[in-house]
């Protein structure tokens, strides 16, 4: 089974680059899944409906959210009527789900969406909260496993790495939108602190680098804007995963919207 997870897409440009590159990436390398990021999909902060459908005709199957998920109200509907997921460790009475389950090549596969604590709003303990849904999982016998962790903080990603990657099949990094060179594939399970953003490449964290200079000059803030020109950049990792749940091998891949396209490798080892 060959899946994709591409991360933060962020904005026009972000949308823009997956129209014109999954595509070809789905039939090159034959994959059955694709999962995204859409909490920045809708002029950075959000997703609207019209947003939602655009990127699912482009060959996106499911989108994970964070802590903007909420930025568009028309999320709330959308919740029932798209294959969307916000962060598990919300409240029980918030609306939507936190993880979806699907069959893909007659594997039950799980995708689970969950929030660090630090810097994010108020939620439950995410390692508490994976570490129960995770076990209720296994016990159901379901070992294709996979989890968009937004967060801040690396410290909170690799704890959740060796709390994880005997019992999932991967977890993916999302919400710094800069891109770490740490892929591996560890005892089984697929890894990045950060599969870093799609969209604008030559600004800050893909927003106009505007307002992010004036904050940390002058200390005022401001609305963040979508530049309408820049350069963009495809970011996802494609990785495959055995009968077992277990990835054999990972790679990312990076495409410049001067049709340059970089692979890097996953380290793979035992922990």
């Amino acid at each position: 089974m060959k899946i994709a997870f591409i991360g933060d897409i962020v904005g026009r440009p972000g949308r823009q680059m997956v129209r014109e590159y999954l595509k070809d990436v789905r039939k090159i390398y034959d994959i059955d899944l694709v999962i995204a990021n859409y909490e920045n999909v809708s002029h950075g902060f959000g997703v609207t409906k019209k947003n939602a459908n655009e990127l699912f005709g482009y060959g996106i199957d499911v989108m994970t959210g964070g802590n903007h998920s909420w930025d568009k109200k028309e999320i709330f509907k959308m919740f029932e009527e798209y294959p969307l997921i916000r962060p598990i460790n919300y409240p029980d009475k918030t609306a939507g789900s936190g993880m979806i389950e699907l069959n893909i090549s007659d594997k039950i596969v799980v995708i689970i969406n969950v929030m660090g604590n630090y810097t994010m709003p108020m939620s439950d303990n995410p390692f508490t909260k994976i570490d129960s849904v995770v076990d209720d999982l296994k016990k159901r016998g379901i070992e294709h496993i996979i989890i968009d962790f937004h967060a801040e903080a690396t410290s909170e990603k690799y704890v959740m790495l060796h709390l994880l990657k005997d019992r999932v099949s991967a977890i993916f990094g999302t919400h710094t939108h800069i891109g770490t060179d740490d892929l591996m594939v560890v005892d089984g399970c697929c890894y990045v602190t950060d599969v870093g953003l799609t969209g604008c490449r030559d600004q800050v964290i893909g927003m106009d680098k505007k307002i992010p200079m004036q904050r940390f000059l002058t200390g005022i803030g401001g609305h963040f804007d979508i530049p309408k020109k820049c350069k963009k950049i495809f970011q996802l990792i494609v990785f495959e995963l055995d009968d077992n749940g277990r990835a054999v091998d990972a790679k990312k891949i990076k495409i410049y919207d001067n049709d340059k396209v970089y692979k890097i490798e996953a380290r793979v080892e035992q922990y």
